[in-house]
């Protein structure tokens, strides 16, 4: 199988250079910017190209990774003539295959969506990592094997979703990764307050975040949960409440701790947090 791409940003350049390093050709990259396409063939070993017909007729599958709502009208403007036979891709964990590329059997080709569930935050670092990554795949269901071999074969984790489950798998998806960034920003602030710096307060932070999700990831969140709600600390709770000032930043506080207490029965059953919840109403 030979891989273009349509577009040359950070997901292209990652899964250009992961593909190629684990032997799969890579036919090149097109971007408006053709410097950009350029500077990913020569990252990828592959070839540059000023249009996308060429790109097609020389790929059995094209990945568009392009931002997700430039992904459609992409794909719309793409010559459908070419498409026959080709398996079209993009890399959004919200839209279904169905959404980004409408009615592509009446091409005659099949659409896919092929999530990594990391962080590509590097053009040229992040594919080092994608060894690592768990893919979750939906689309054409004739082909979809060919991709979850694949994929398999490289030594990633894959699995097959429902285009019914794909915005609640990518909400998962952003509370585990993008509303962190949320929680250890509230942190650091409160720890400025303290007299830290923001960049001191990151580094005081660190061992206890990575501590605490390395206990999270190899237990569960229910065994690795301790805290002052766990252990139905009232007092400390409302000390906690009152020292944030800001309404929004406490109904983070507030909504958090009431997810907790539902953890904290289910390592506790015995415990009555009723009175907590009272609190936290």
């Amino acid at each position: 199988m030979k891989i273009g791409f349509i577009g040359a940003g950070k997901v292209g350049f990652s899964l250009g250079k992961y593909f190629s390093e684990n032997n799969i050709d890579i036919s090149g990259f097109y971007s408006r910017n053709y410097e950009s396409a350029k500077e990913a063939a020569d990252f990828t070993g592959s070839f540059p190209y000023d249009n996308t017909s060429d790109l097609i007729n020389d790929s059995d599958a094209i990945f568009i990774t392009v931002p997700d709502g430039q992904i459609k009208k992409v794909f719309e403007e793409l010559p459908a003539d070419s498409l026959t036979g080709k398996m079209i891709c993009h890399c959004s964990g919200a839209m279904t295959a169905e959404e980004a590329f409408p009615d592509i059997s009446d091409d005659n080709a099949y659409g896919f969506s092929i999530h990594p569930l990391f962080p590509i935050s590097s053009k040229y670092e992040s594919y080092k990592e994608l060894k690592n990554a768990f893919f979750c795949l939906e689309g054409s269901l004739e082909k979809i094997d060919l991709w979850s071999e694949l994929l398999s074969g490289m030594g990633n984790n894959v699995k097959v979703i429902s285009d019914s489950n794909k915005v609640q798998y990518h909400a998962a998806c952003a509370i585990a990764s993008n509303l962190v960034c949320a929680l250890i920003d509230e942190s650091a602030s409160l720890m400025e307050n303290c007299g830290f710096t923001y960049g001191e307060s990151l580094k005081a932070l660190s061992p206890l975040v990575l501590c605490n999700v390395k206990n999270i990831l190899d237990r569960d969140p229910v065994s690795a949960l301790t805290g002052p709600v766990e252990r139905n600390d009232i007092e400390t709770v409302r000390k906690h409440l009152e020292c944030i000032k800001d309404l929004n930043d406490k109904e983070i506080y507030i909504s958090a701790s009431k997810k907790l207490i539902s953890l904290a029965q289910k390592k506790h059953p015995e415990n009555d947090y009723s009175d907590m919840k009272d609190l936290l109403k």
